[in-house]
């Protein structure tokens, strides 16, 4: 039996009461599905999360409030939505590609009898207006297009953070409903032990303003202490490119790309980065890009806004002492 449903839902992430950026980027992401279908978008939030009002303001025709799950259990959350997708009949929900979405996003599949796609940078819809995933593969070197296929469930999907900018207010009033969350068909499989914040000072790339990030043109991984000391002197993240990961000179949560995380910062600058298509396709949507290289031909150097050639180990300490001065 064919999926008959209607509408594109988005499950709001939230973390310790407060809605995460995430909910709105799956907003854009579902209105553009929704507009071509001629249908509305729905937010379903797992309990109580301030700023999700605003989601109504923002595109959603309705938000729904599933209330009384507690914290985070992703049985618990997974059998919630299920039941209320099973009540509401959507014919598209999408889920942000974290660490959230990709826990339960698999038991939703499960239980509503439906095909997903995964880590999606891109959505579209086919000629029969069929949900379309743009995902990368091989390593972020080709993008492949997944077609969603589902029986009688929904269309499934998760979209990688910052793969879509964030649905800004507009003025339309969507309806907020509070519904009691349904988890009677939880397996109680796992429970909340407790939370623990990562005590790391250094920012998020995911949420950073201003990205600073370092690539195999640093030689070693010494190289990292330069570009934290320009970091720190900017109020910057730090980022890095697959190959410095690789090599092991920085953890991975610091890998922007298509294979690490998307970004999308006012300000980044790249400093000793050649830019392939994996790494470019995790910042292009940057709004300044800086690079810093000795190679005035790499991709990077290219595509930059401001271009600086030359040794990095030079660069740099001359824009660290410039700061300095300039803030006295």
């Amino acid at each position: 039996m064919a999926n008959t449903g209607s509408g594109v839902w988005v499950v709001a992430e939230t973390r310790r009461g407060k809605l995460l950026p995430t909910a709105f980027e799956l907003v854009t992401a579902a209105k553009s599905i929704a507009s071509q279908r001629g249908e509305t978008v729905t937010a379903v939030v797992l309990g109580a999360a301030e700023g999700a009002e605003g989601l109504a303001s923002a595109g959603a025709a309705k938000v729904l409030l599933l209330e009384g799950l507690g914290e985070f259990a992703d049985d618990a959350c997974a059998a919630a939505i299920a039941a209320a997708a099973k009540a509401g009949a959507p014919r598209t929900i999408l889920l942000s590609s974290g660490v959230f979405g990709r826990s339960v996003a698999p038991r939703l599949a499960v239980a509503l009898n439906s095909g997903l796609g995964s880590d999606a940078v891109a959505l579209e819809l086919d000629a029969e207006k069929r949900l379309v995933v743009k995902r990368a593969a091989y390593a972020g070197n080709v993008t492949q297009k997944v077609l969603v296929k589902s029986q009688s469930g929904p269309e499934l999907a998760t979209v990688r953070p910052m793969a879509y900018p964030r649905s800004a207010v507009n003025g339309s009033h969507g309806t907020v409903e509070k519904v009691q969350g349904d988890v009677s068909a939880a397996k109680g499989r796992t429970r909340y032990a407790s939370f623990a914040a990562d005590a790391s000072p250094e920012l998020d790339i995911g949420a950073a303003e201003k990205i600073v990030s370092g690539g195999r043109g640093l030689g070693d991984p010494k190289g990292f202490e330069l570009i934290r000391a320009l970091a720190q002197a900017m109020g910057a993240a730090v980022g890095a490119s697959r190959a410095a990961v690789d090599s092991g000179w920085i953890p991975y949560k610091h890998q922007v790309g298509i294979t690490g995380r998307s970004v999308r910062p006012r300000l980044y600058m790249a400093c000793g980065i050649s830019g392939q298509i994996q790494h470019m396709g995790g910042m292009k949507s940057s709004d300044v890009i800086v690079a810093i290289n000795t190679d005035a031909d790499c991709p990077m150097m290219k595509a930059a806004n401001y271009a600086v050639q030359g040794d990095l180990y030079k660069v740099i300490p001359a824009l660290i002492d410039a700061i300095k001065q300039a803030r006295g």
